[in-house]
């Protein structure tokens, strides 16, 4: 299972006060903290700062690359963004995230094939977020075929089956499930299959709760990749658990102490 540790988000108070101050002590030990959990990537995304966010990214990429080697995840919505924190990348990188839109892929596969990064690309398009499984499927094919005449290799490239709130729209979780299987079929070599995680439970109580039970459901569908929170012992134990049940990982009476590779 790909870990891809999400808390180094500008969106998160603590994280954002650290940027602003330029306190790369703070970033660097929750870099390393998500890492020792068992990270094996981290998400890197400015948030809403006020400061120029090429030049933050830049900066969150060389501070965290000076304290772990994991590869980085960027995540912006602006390619400049993008491009700047893989030009600062001495190591493997991950663009977060493309869509099916024309215009999306148009501006990243391209940085993707120039920067041999991996590209997460969630399965909606101009039309919006896909009704059913099929829909997100038909995006998928899309997405891929755009992947390969660019000339990326489909192992480098994570589909996203769009996870929304069980609070609010309860009838999409399993229609996001079942996309999983259909994902897996379009090509050879496969693409890897990814969640935003937290997005499932959002709104709702007992959130660690909705998280762990989905990302369990979401692996035996053939998810192997997760934007998560690494630092919820609680969710890391459900993941390794099942890494176990499904036989991806070597059964050991101390499972729960080895950290997932």
């Amino acid at each position: 299972m790909f870990i891809i540790g999400e808390r180094i988000n500008g969106m998160f108070r603590s994280v954002a006060r650290a940027i602003r101050d330029r306190d790369a002590a703070a970033i660097a030990d929750l870099a390393r903290r998500q890492v020792s959990a068992g990270a094996n990537a981290l998400d890197l995304n400015t948030g809403p700062t006020g400061d120029d966010p090429a030049e933050v990214m830049t900066w969150l990429v060389q501070t965290v690359q000076d304290a772990v080697e994991v590869t980085l995840s960027l995540d912006s919505p602006r390619p400049a963004v993008i491009e700047a924190g893989l030009r600062a990348c001495r190591g493997r990188a991950v663009i977060n995230s493309t869509t099916g839109a024309a215009e999306k892929l148009d501006a990243l596969l391209p940085l993707a094939v120039q920067f041999n990064a991996g590209l997460i690309a969630l399965t909606i398009d101009e039309r919006g977020i896909p009704r059913n499984a099929e829909a997100r499927a038909e995006i998928a094919l899309t997405i891929v075929a755009r992947a390969m005449e660019a000339g990326l290799p489909t192992d480098r490239l994570y589909l996203d089956p769009i996870v929304l709130p069980v609070s609010a729209v309860q009838g999409q979780g399993p229609e996001a499930l079942n996309a999983i299987p259909s994902f897996l079929a379009l090509c050879e070599p496969m693409p890897h299959i990814v969640v935003g995680l937290s997005n499932v439970s959002q709104g709702a109580p007992n959130r660690g709760l909705i998280n762990r039970t989905f990302l369990t459901m979401a692996m035996a569908m053939g998810l192997d990749a997760a934007i998560l929170d690494p630092l919820d012992q609680e969710l890391m134990d459900a993941l390794r658990t099942a890494s176990v049940l499904l036989n991806r990982e070597i059964y050991c009476d101390n499972y729960l102490q080895v950290r997932t590779a």
